[in-house]
């Protein structure tokens, strides 16, 4: 019989441990509640971060001018952003940020009391703060330090592999297998699965994991982030803005942003031969930018301003904008297949100070960032940042930092209302997993949606749903029916005389590099063409055709599964933008036809993209897709493109809504 609960949240990071907290502070007892999750201390919060991560929030600092109406105008105007959700987002920001405030997160403020900010990414204010390169780990640890005090409890190392619905289409309950338990079984028999497959009833499902890192070959996410996007995919909820994401340069021994004061203090770039270690005296060092850039004082402009415009940007390669920095590492690495590095030992060739222009000299006088060399100026303006690589075995101050261009966040994702309900009744999507942000969104803005999401999500959950309930039995019915379907699809993978074999990694391999080279930061419609018709392929009857030999290979094959539904999921709907005309624009660039008057090529050393214009009409629409699925032969999507919301200017009448409030007709 399923274990019971009122609410279960699946996964463990910023977003569903602070949305756990919120529902026992609305009455709902600790012990009716569940969190579950593969790896507590795990995933992008705990284990992400950049020079100074940021938190973005409304200013409310000194005498600056800021509203929730103008904050919200910043992201929605980064397009393709529903206008009530930018509302939501910059309205319940300062109680986001005092909640963890409250909690002892050390945003840093003045003698006054006053939290300052600083300008970040696509921010025309200064609405970033920062508790410095770990915030979203600091955040994390206070907030499960308070689960814990409270008696919320989390079911570890558990995997979850369906969220189930009832016969009314709510979400009701889900199936998860014991890692642990299911690692220690060398040969898996199907009563291995029928005792160790485990079912969980719950009135609401919050669904918290993070962004699918699992289907990209070269990722700034940590290691052990992975997402589970194909759980609400299957379950048949709606998607939005997948063609969005971000991508950027980081570091690859350690996998970690190298934005904002890494590059403010002016490193030099250089590029070795793959089998040459840059240490070696006899190595030939490249400083490659300086083919791309007409003057140092081009290169450095361009390097600084890559700290606050970190993210790859369509709109910032032309003129030698920063994003010109992505496409020359990209042609060393991809292309040329040698090896780019930033050294914090020594300055760009012919540096002067006199080359500097006014923005970049200016901050870094201001920060008193003038010392002789990058490390050093790294050293005075940020030492943590300096210190954080050298708990992962990399001394700056001696060695150069290897890096690429890589997938980092997820700006779509599933599709919320204004409660960050999913098209699926009782169920809810928080975090990066929810596809709330559009084209361009200001750097720390992920770290406020999650946790005005978390807010949300309860807050509907205990005033607006608790009431309206069906019965439990049949429920529980419809729970168990679909594991025991479950079972029966599983154990046709069981192949006890099969070989040991390296097919479920290999197979992983195919599908993370063939999502760099078509669906990334690049990306062209014959290549995506010709890789959803192998996707499909090997979708079709796909536990039929794998083999599993292990209770581990049960967790590989079933984290292999959802990287390809995954990503069928997401070129289906980079296949779909391209057919309605879709340009490059955000974080990626569409190679189109050279002879196509709608191209251009945006350097004399990339002539060999010929790049697509953006389509400005799809700014003010959001794409959304969900799967049908009729058999385990038959893949397909609804698509369709939607008028985004507009931004709203609520004129709120204290007592009407006083009322409204009072009488729950807000929800």
């Amino acid at each position: 019989m399923a274990s019971q609960y009122h609410t279960i949240i699946i996964g463990s990071g910023a977003a569903g441990l602070s949305c756990a907290l919120e529902l026992v502070k609305k009455n709902i007892p600790p012990e009716s509640i569940l969190i579950i999750t593969e790896n507590l201390g795990g995933g992008t919060s705990f284990d992400a971060g950049s020079d100074k991560q940021t938190y973005y929030k409304l200013s409310i600092a000194g005498n600056s001018s800021d509203s929730p109406i103008a904050m919200a105008h910043t992201l929605f105007d980064g397009g393709a952003m529903h206008g009530d959700i930018a509302l939501i987002e910059a309205t319940c920001s300062t109680q986001a940020f005092m909640n963890l405030v409250s909690l002892g997160v050390p945003f840093p403020h003045d003698e006054f009391g006053t939290f300052v900010g600083y300008k970040t990414d696509n921010d025309p204010l200064q609405r970033g703060t920062s508790a410095g390169p770990l915030t979203s780990h600091l955040m994390g640890t206070h907030l499960l330090r308070e689960v814990q005090a409270r008696g919320i409890q989390i079911l570890n190392h558990h995997y979850v592999i369906q969220i189930v619905k009832d016969s009314q289409g709510r979400a009701q309950g889900i199936i998860a297998v014991d890692k642990e338990e299911m690692n220690t079984i060398s040969a898996l028999t199907q009563e291995d699965l029928e005792s160790h497959i485990q079912t969980f009833q719950a009135e609401f499902i919050v669904l918290a994991t993070g962004g699918p890192s699992g289907m990209y070959g070269k990722s700034v996410y940590p290691l052990s982030q992975w997402g589970a996007t194909s759980l609400a995919i299957l379950a048949g909820a709606k998607l939005q803005n997948l063609t969005e994401s971000q991508y950027g340069m980081a570091s690859l021994k350690f996998r970690w942003n190298v934005s904002g004061t890494y590059q403010q203090v002016l490193p030099r770039y250089i590029s070795v031969d793959p089998e040459q270690d840059p240490l070696d005296t006899k190595t030939e060092c490249v400083e490659f930018l300086r083919d791309y850039f007409p003057s140092n004082t081009k290169l450095l402009t361009a390097t600084f301003l890559k700290g606050y415009q970190w993210p790859f940007n369509a709109e910032r390669i032309e003129n030698y904008g920063s994003s010109l920095i992505d496409m020359a590492v990209h042609i060393e690495t991809v292309i040329r297949k040698r090896r780019v590095y930033m050294d914090f030992r020594q300055n760009p060739a012919t540096f002067t100070w006199e080359q500097l222009e006014g923005e970049a000299k200016k901050y870094l006088d201001n920060s008193g960032g003038i010392q002789a060399r990058p490390i050093e100026r790294l050293h005075h303006m940020n030492p943590k940042a300096i210190d954080l690589y050298q708990r992962h075995g990399i001394d700056l101050w001696k060695e150069p930092l290897e890096i690429g261009v890589c997938a980092q966040h997820c700006n779509g994702g599933i599709t919320g209302d204004i409660w960050w309900q999913t098209s699926i009744p009782h169920l809810f999507a928080i975090g990066e997993v929810n596809g709330t942000h559009g084209v361009h969104r200001p750097g720390g803005s992920a770290l406020n949606a999650g946790q005005v999401g978390a807010l949300r999500a309860a807050e509907k959950i205990v005033f607006g749903l608790w009431n309206q309930l069906p019965e439990r039995n049949e429920r529980l019915f419809t729970l168990e029916s679909s594991k025991k379907s479950l079972i029966e699809t599983l154990s046709h993978s069981i192949k006890t005389d099969s070989p040991q074999n390296s097919q479920i990694s290999q197979q992983l391999q195919e599908i993370q590099s063939r999502m760099m080279q078509a669906g990334a930061y690049i990306r062209n419609n014959k290549e995506i063409d010709s890789i959803l018709i192998h996707v499909k392929k090997e979708l079709t009857n796909f536990f039929s055709h794998i083999s599993i030999l292990s209770g581990e290979q049960l967790i590989s094959s079933w984290k292999l599964y959802d990287a390809l539904v995954t990503q069928f999921a997401f070129l289906t709907a980079y296949q779909d933008y391209l057919t309605q005309g879709g340009g490059s624009r955000g974080s990626f660039v569409i190679i189109g036809d050279k002879n196509s008057e709608d191209t251009f090529i945006p350097h004399p050393k990339l002539d060999q993209y010929h790049i697509k214009k953006a389509n400005q009409e799809l700014t003010n629409k959001i794409q959304e897709i969900s799967m049908i699925q009729e058999d385990a032969k038959n893949w397909g999507f609804q698509i369709d493109w939607v008028e985004r919301r507009p931004l709203i200017f609520p004129q709120g009448w204290f007592e009407t809504v006083w009322k409204k409030f009072n009488e729950k007709k807000i929800y």
